[in-house]
């Protein structure tokens, strides 16, 4: 099952410290990128930094998916404390309508 997860960075969060643990949380990702369907920041619309980031993660359940994030770097150091995460299932994707499952 594919789950979204969606975090925005806390209000107070160190643009500097955020900068040095990126390549950490970069490594992460990229450990991980057999169970990732699409991964990717969220900006706001005058900056070109990102404040937050969605995470569409094939795992087997949501325990997975809470371990997955609260293991993040990004996470684990304090740049956001809280995230949403939903249960997914692809209706478009990669612009194409998909067939539903049998």
């Amino acid at each position: 099952m594919a789950y979204v997860i969606t975090f925005v960075d806390d209000p107070h969060t160190d643009r500097e410290k955020k900068s040095r643990v990126r390549s950490t949380h970069v490594d992460y990702v990229t450990r991980n990128a057999e169970r990732i369907i699409a991964s990717g920041g969220l900006f706001p619309e005058d900056d070109d930094f990102p404040n937050g980031g969605l995470i569409i993660l094939d795992v087997e359940n949501r325990k997975d998916a809470v371990a997955y994030i609260e293991n993040d770097p990004f996470f684990l150091n304090g740049i956001f404390s809280t995230y949403t995460i939903h249960r997914w299932r692809k209706f478009i994707f990669d612009h194409q309508r998909v067939p539903p499952a049998v």
